[in-house]
């Protein structure tokens, strides 16, 4: 029982954490770019500020509703999968399961209070869609997720 106690604990503090970085984060680089500042005299990366009203590569534009759904959707079904496996489920899984749950839980927050997902990230190299640390964190996750499970060959 402690050892499930503990890990819940350790979830739910990297948890917290990462949202409050994200909002912090989020908050800052939109008032900088909004005083009239801007990083954009190189090759690699400048600050745009996007509305987005979709999803990852601007997908499901204007379903501010339905990614809300799927959003707690994905929430519920992390979390559950995380009491449910929490004996046996890895620090480093805990870790990337919290980066991505305050990925999600990031945007999902912005398009509950703003209507769409604050993006400000470009990077200039690449056509690629702009966008935030809330994204960074769901793909970090996804991507270190996916790492340990080939490593391992065995479930999170």
């Amino acid at each position: 029982m402690q050892k499930k106690f503990s890990r819940l604990i350790y979830f739910l503090v990297c948890f917290i954490f990462f949202i409050i970085c994200n909002f912090y984060a989020s908050n800052q680089i939109i008032s900088y770019i909004k005083s009239g500042h801007a990083i954009s005299d190189n090759r690699v990366f400048a600050l745009n500020y996007v509305q987005n009203t979709g999803a990852a590569f601007s997908i499901l534009q204007n379903s501010t509703e339905l990614l809300i759904i799927l959003s707690v959707a994905a929430l519920i079904g992390i979390f559950a999968y995380i009491i449910k496996h929490l004996k046996t489920i890895s620090m480093k899984s805990l870790f990337c399961l919290a980066l991505l749950s305050a990925g999600i839980a990031g945007n999902m927050h912005e398009r509950i209070v703003f209507g769409f997902v604050r993006d400000y990230f470009q990077l200039k190299f690449i056509d690629f869609p702009v966008f935030n640390v809330a994204d960074i964190f769901i793909n970090v996750g996804v991507i270190l997720l996916i790492i340990i499970i080939l490593l391992k060959k065995t479930r999170l």
